[in-house]
């Protein structure tokens, strides 16, 4: 479904029926410049950083990322409190625990992201065996650059999967083609293919900035 907020009603959207939600202006101009600024002054760590991630990810450019303060997660968090994601969640049998992870992420001109499903986290050796087990229920993007052009890239594109010769062994199908809107947020259930479009060098120093993350549900080992 791609709707406006102002038209959305989350008291009857189901994840089970539809399961890629696009909602456009999803933020105010203000409160997506608050998130911009919150960002800005976090801390970085660029791709080349994090080789962990490099290897699952690899010819992805450069992109940047970054930890979300808790102020902010937390003003997310209170704007996903809705009836849809919350009869989502809970319709999981046997959860402990609910978790969020939220991270801001920005892509200048070259950088990219593989296709994948989000089912596997990227293994950082550092923390193997650690740790509750977690399972990735919904997968989320809100974007909060500006401005944002369509010959600049950058799109989000999602799949639908089959038994097959492709990715994995599934036969993908492109469903969604999604513009990195001002504002606008992303929900999608998990597992789900999808990837990030390169980013084209038309868009100069512009870049794709953007919060992303996942609702998760803790399990009994």
């Amino acid at each position: 479904m791609n709707v406006s907020w102002s038209e959305f009603d989350a008291d009857t959207f189901s994840f089970h029926r539809d399961p890629v939600l696009v909602i456009e202006h999803f933020w105010t101009d203000a409160e997506r410049k608050l998130l911009l600024q919150a960002g800005r002054h976090a801390t970085w760590r660029a791709l080349s950083e994090m080789p962990h991630v490099r290897a699952t990810f690899p010819d992805c450019g450069n992109w940047g990322k970054a930890a979300m303060s808790q102020p902010e997660a937390g003003r997310l968090l209170e704007r996903l409190s809705l009836p849809c994601i919350e009869r989502y969640i809970e319709s999981f049998p046997s959860i402990r625990r609910r978790h969020v992870s939220f991270s801001y992420y920005s892509y200048a001109a070259g950088d990219c992201l593989l296709t994948h499903d989000d089912t596997v986290q990227t293994a950082d050796p550092a923390n193997a065996g650690h740790g509750p087990s977690l399972l990735r229920r919904l997968a989320l993007v809100t974007y909060l650059h500006d401005e944002w052009q369509p010959d600049w890239g950058g799109e989000l594109i999602i799949y639908a999967g089959g038994a097959g010769d492709g990715m994995n062994g599934h036969r993908l199908s492109i469903t969604h083609c999604i513009a990195p809107l001002p504002g606008s947020l992303v929900l999608f259930t998990v597992p789900r293919f999808h990837r990030v479009c390169r980013v084209d060098p038309l868009g100069g120093d512009h870049k794709r900035v953007s919060v992303a993350g996942w609702l998760m549900t803790e399990h009994s080992r």
